[in-house]
């Protein structure tokens, strides 16, 4: 696959902090991850925003992207998301448009109504304030995207519309409304904006949710379209003991983070796992909820659900302990992408 493809892959990192490394290698791990993709040919890489995790280093995405820019040359880096309850909406654009002067053409915005953590966390990221997010969540997106220039503007007589959001720039970030429940599509086609939807999460809603978003999307301007994608569990390999520890993470981080235990998985502790009884007892091949095995069948699996979903691109979401076997999985997925699909 030429350096110079523009597939229709990207891919959400949740910048993983390995057992015994600290986070500095992290970081310096996101950045080969982001090369790495981007000489595939990926369009986007993308990360979350996380709190209270000791096994992820993903609690400051702008701060990630401005470090994810400078290193890279092409691709687009992007937040995927800020959690907009946490964040006043004038900071989250002056935030952007600093990176757009940085970095311009490059920048995504994927804005998410979750906290991103617990609710203890969430309390302290909003100073204690009692609010009802539901309620206030379109009102924040409104302004953000109004402070951006990237929606309709305040009108005459707004207290905001005397406010600029500095540095100006011509340029606007790509933005996307997430979601793993029916909130975000829905929000996303009546407002007219792109929307993202968390496969890897919400497994049996995803396909159904995207075609609805196609369907009741609402133009906010003549020229807009619907655009969609799904972000999906994946990894490829031909090795079926890498395979089956890649399964077995992702089901022990799942229940650790049930238990509320946040602290990086022990490679012993995953090699253990994917060989007990417990885990193969219960391991359906050709799960649904993940694109796992060898690279011909990840990527039709994928571009099955792309073509199910009626998406515009695939997402793909690979944690795992070995950042070696990652970058080899998301090299093996661009590789055997079929051409025009």
């Amino acid at each position: 696959m030429a350096a110079t493809a523009d597939l229709p892959l990207s891919v959400l990192d949740f910048v993983g902090i390995e057992h015994g490394e600290p986070a500095s290698e992290a970081i310096a791990g996101a950045v080969e991850i982001a090369r790495a993709v981007e000489d595939a040919g990926y369009r986007r890489y993308w990360v979350s925003e996380h709190h209270n995790m000791e096994n992820l280093a993903c609690s400051a995405p702008e701060i990630l992207l401005a470090h994810l820019g400078a290193k890279t040359d092409r691709i687009r880096v992007g937040a995927a998301g800020i959690m907009l309850p946490n964040h006043a909406p004038f900071k989250v654009a002056e935030v952007f448009r600093t990176l757009l002067a940085m970095y311009p053409g490059r920048i995504d915005l994927g804005l998410g109504r979750a906290p991103g953590t617990d609710p203890l966390t969430a309390h302290v990221l909003r100073r204690g304030a009692q609010t009802d997010v539901a309620r206030e969540f379109p009102g924040q997106v409104a302004e953000l995207l109004a402070f951006l220039g990237a929606g309709p503007a305040f009108p005459d007589g707004h207290p905001y519309r005397q406010l600029v959001a500095a540095p100006v720039v011509e340029d606007r970030p790509e933005v996307f409304m997430l979601g793993s429940s029916p909130y975000g599509p829905q929000f996303a086609a009546v407002n007219g904006l792109a929307a993202v939807f968390a496969h890897h999460q919400s497994p049996d809603l995803a396909v159904d949710l995207l075609r609805h978003y196609r369907r009741d999307f609402a133009p906010a301007t003549p020229d807009a379209r619907p655009w969609s994608a799904m972000s999906v569990l994946a990894f490829a390999s031909d090795d079926e003991d890498a395979v089956l520890e890649f399964e077995a993470a992702w089901a022990l981080t799942m229940r650790n983070l049930s238990r509320n235990r946040r602290t990086p998985l022990r490679p012993e502790e995953v090699t253990a796992f994917a060989r007990s009884a417990e885990f193969l007892r219960h391991r359906r091949p050709q799960d649904p909820r993940a694109a796992t095995g060898p690279a011909k069948e990840v990527v039709a699996r994928l571009a099955d659900l792309k073509e199910q979903a009626e998406a515009d691109e695939i997402v793909v979401v690979t944690p795992s302990l070995d950042r070696e076997r990652r970058i080899a999985s998301y090299r093996a997925i661009a590789e055997a992408w079929p051409s025009g699909a």
